[in-house]
């Protein structure tokens, strides 16, 4: 049952209604869906598909090929030359097929591992393409879990396939109402904060989910999925980045880098702080982090063209890192131990961040501006021996001359707004204005996870405040 994934979904019905021939770009970090979504839609559709394997030699890729072809055309199996010979003979093949209304889709999934850089599959699929394809009646889907090696070599490929690509898709994880309505399908019926609480473990990424065991409580979940041998999650952070990168330790140690760092890094503090090289390597294992939506880069507030600053975006690999990697406890009741320590308060409030910073539409909505063209940005002033620093979780710059300087807070317990907090709040505001010179609106706002009780103060304050649950409506 497909979940969501309703524009992903329209955008693949729009090519197989269109009357030319389409090629489709598919990206998204590995197990977010993007076979699953292909299969459910264009299933009745897929005349020929093949998956690439890690490590295999062209050789071995084109008997793959062969053997896959002999399942269209109901024949042996035939030794394939090269690509020019396999790409011949899919054509042969499909013109071979009946005639009917309906277009054939061609489904290539995991292709940098299909596209071996000696095997030429790219140079021959382009002249396949080029030369014979782009005129019939077809969807060619191109798929994988490297997102930047498909944006280089295929989106902004300067070669046969430049400027072929007719849609594209990047597959993301689940937001929160997604991953509650999938909950609601596997008849799991968990409160709203322990919706955050399992996103902040897995990032919606939904063959996680798929893992949860109805009747079960979210702790009793986790315990299962993170805290046994056996559990799905308990060493997929050694599988993951191998799985996508050569040589991953460097991508290893970046994610390992930005975990320590909550408010995020420069790429001068990333190389300082770990063993990268400052140089074109470690810009591509940024590039390759950030398309495979692991990390973000999110600019610095006033300064917005020079300096990034990179978070760790993927929940999972914070939450293996901080509870799974060395943690000597395990079976039922890990996580509720674990859950009761001041690490869980420092991992929370950074997770909650991150949650937030993937619902930046669902935050405008419940500010009322949806409408508005916005930029998001951070701020960060290191402070010196007479001023303190300051540091500001997000900020929402508006087309209209205001920012809204956004706190981000994760509570256990039920949230009441009282004067030392509003006085700290306003604090911060005014050092921002000083600090920036800014000549717009800035309105405070707190974004509260977890149960929020309005008061008196809260509704005179003059701080706007989000309840967390607005990210499920």
């Amino acid at each position: 049952m497909l979940i969501g994934r309703q524009p992903e979904i329209e955008v693949l019905h729009t090519a197989l209604r269109s009357d030319t021939a389409e090629m489709i770009a598919v990206i998204g970090r590995r197990r977010v869906g993007k076979t699953f979504l292909i299969d459910q839609i264009y299933g009745d559709h897929i005349v020929f598909q093949q998956t690439g394997v890690r490590y295999a030699p062209p050789d071995r890729q084109l008997r793959t090929f062969a053997n896959k072809l002999s399942l269209l055309t109901g024949s042996n199996p035939i030794e394939l030359k090269d690509w020019l010979d396999a790409f011949f003979q899919l054509r042969l093949a499909i013109e071979a097929l009946p005639k009917t209304n309906k277009k054939a889709v061609i489904f290539f999934d995991e292709l940098s591992w299909l596209a071996t850089p000696e095997g030429e599959f790219i140079d021959y699929l382009a002249h396949f393409w080029n030369d014979w394809a782009h005129r019939q009646k077809l969807v060619i889907v191109l798929c994988g879990s490297v997102s930047s090696w498909i944006i280089n070599k295929v989106i902004n490929d300067k070669g046969g396939l430049h400027n072929r690509v007719t849609r594209y898709i990047h597959l993301k994880p689940f937001d929160c109402t997604e991953t509650a309505q999938f909950l609601e399908s596997r008849n799991i019926n968990f409160s709203t904060r322990q919706i955050f609480q399992l996103y902040m473990t897995t990032g919606g990424i939904p063959l996680y989910l798929e893992d949860l065991k109805p009747g079960y409580s979210l702790t009793e979940n986790i315990d299962e999925l993170c805290f046994t041998q056996t559990g799905l999650l308990h060493e997929e952070f050694n599988r993951l980045y191998p799985a996508l990168f050569e040589d991953a330790h460097f991508h290893v140690e970046t994610i390992r880098t930005l975990a320590t760092a909550p408010r995020g890094l420069s790429r001068k503090q990333i190389i300082k702080q770990s063993s990268l090289p400052n140089g074109g390597t470690t810009s591509r294992i940024l590039d390759e982090l950030q398309q495979s939506d692991f990390i973000e880069s999110v600019p610095a507030f006033g300064n917005k063209k020079t300096k990034q600053i990179y978070r760790l975006i993927d929940e999972y690999s914070l939450f293996y890192l901080r509870f799974i990697e060395n943690n000597k406890l395990s079976g039922p009741g890990t996580w509720l131990q674990l859950s009761q320590g001041q690490s869980y308060n420092i991992w929370s409030g950074y997770a909650f961040e991150s949650l937030c910073f993937k619902h930046i539409l669902q935050i405008k909505k419940a500010l009322g501006i949806s409408g508005v063209s916005t930029s998001i940005s951070s701020f960060s002033h290191a402070g010196d021996e007479t001023n303190p620093g300051l540091q500001i979780d997000m900020l929402i710059e508006r087309a209209d001359q205001a920012i809204h300087l956004c706190e981000i807070k994760f509570y256990r317990a039920e949230y009441r707004l009282n004067k030392k907090r509003i006085d700290e709040i306003q604090e911060k505001t005014d050092r921002f204005i000083s600090l920036t010179k800014t000549s717009y609106q800035v309105i405070p706002t707190l974004i509260v996870g977890g149960a929020f009780r309005e008061n008196e103060l809260s509704s005179s304050s003059g701080i706007r405040i989000i309840d967390a649950e607005a990210f499920l409506k």
